[in-house]
């Protein structure tokens, strides 16, 4: 039998007001792993006025979203658009999630930039 892994791990590091947050995504993701996700990424911002994100999201395992899933994402994204410094994304699925990227900026104001390359992710997210 096979073992089908899918979900969202976050890592959530808060200096003042300033966040840095990993995000890992595997396999395909559902509603149910947002339900997760959501109040844990809700509970950490709440009472901070105006935080300013720096967000890592390692897509390298990634296989897409249920629909549900891509709806509760681009509602995440609404709410907390403004929050984002910086978001580097990371995979090696380059049209996918490089056009994926370039939608998201529509919605975050900060900068959104895909990379192949996890240190150059990690020296831009840094500066």
């Amino acid at each position: 039998m096979k073992t089908y892994r899918h979900g969202l791990t976050i890592g959530i590091e808060r200096i003042n007001n300033n966040f840095f947050l990993s995000f890992k995504a595997i396999g395909k993701l559902t509603h149910q792993d947002y339900e997760t996700i959501t109040p844990l990424l809700e509970n950490a911002l709440k009472g901070i006025d105006e935080p300013k994100i720096k967000a890592f999201v390692d897509c390298t395992e990634f296989e897409g979203w249920e629909l549900q899933a891509a709806w509760d994402d681009l509602k995440l994204g609404l709410k907390h658009g403004s929050e984002f410094e910086k978001i580097a994304i990371l995979s090696n699925k380059s049209n996918l999630l490089e056009l994926g990227s370039k939608i998201a900026s529509w919605f975050i104001n900060g900068e959104i930039k895909y990379f192949e390359d996890l240190q150059e992710a990690m020296a831009w997210l840094n500066k």
